[in-house]
């Protein structure tokens, strides 16, 4: 994450440009070691933004179970955090509009594919959606983040902390 971080924060910040209402929606398994990242990322950021300004969403592997919470939110921005295989070293990130998931191999744990999500509620509420990918290191079954994972989450959480509303 370190060596990406100055061109991903500088991504993120023109990204956020003109954010009024936020939606973070973490994405992960929990018994799936690394797949949690999303997850993770979102409890670290919660108590710590603006309420009115933003929505943490804990969606692990069923986001679309959140879609009328974030349609009827009228969110103008929505980031979407998931662990995914993207050909990039453990902990380093991507931040992609939803049309390039396309590009990455078919590695999910989600019952509904992202991309279809991501479809939906971009038709449903017309907000800027990204999705901040996360390369993982191990997804087999188990509990807890590898080291690199870990500390790829801390700074994430850091960088938008930065950038949300608090």
């Amino acid at each position: 994450m370190a060596k990406g971080r100055y061109n991903l924060e500088k991504e993120l910040r023109k990204w956020f440009r003109g954010a009024g209402r936020v939606v973070v929606v973490g994405v992960g398994n929990p018994i799936r070691m690394d797949d949690f990242v999303g997850v993770k990322i979102v409890r670290d950021l919660s108590g710590k933004v603006d309420s009115d300004r933003v929505i943490l969403i804990e969606a692990e592997t069923i986001p679309e179970n959140h879609m009328q919470e974030i349609v009827d939110y009228k969110p103008t921005h929505i980031l979407i955090i998931d662990a995914a295989i993207t050909g990039q070293k453990p902990g380093e990130t991507k931040l992609v509009n939803p049309d390039q998931l396309m590009n990455f191999p078919a590695y999910s744990t989600h019952i509904l594919p992202l991309r279809l999500f991501t479809e939906y509620v971009a038709e449903a509420t017309k907000a800027k959606i990204a999705l901040l990918l996360i390369e993982p290191m191990r997804t087999n079954f188990g509990e807890g983040l590898t080291p690199s994972l870990e500390g790829a989450a801390v700074c994430l959480s850091h960088v938008l902390l930065d950038m949300l509303p608090k």
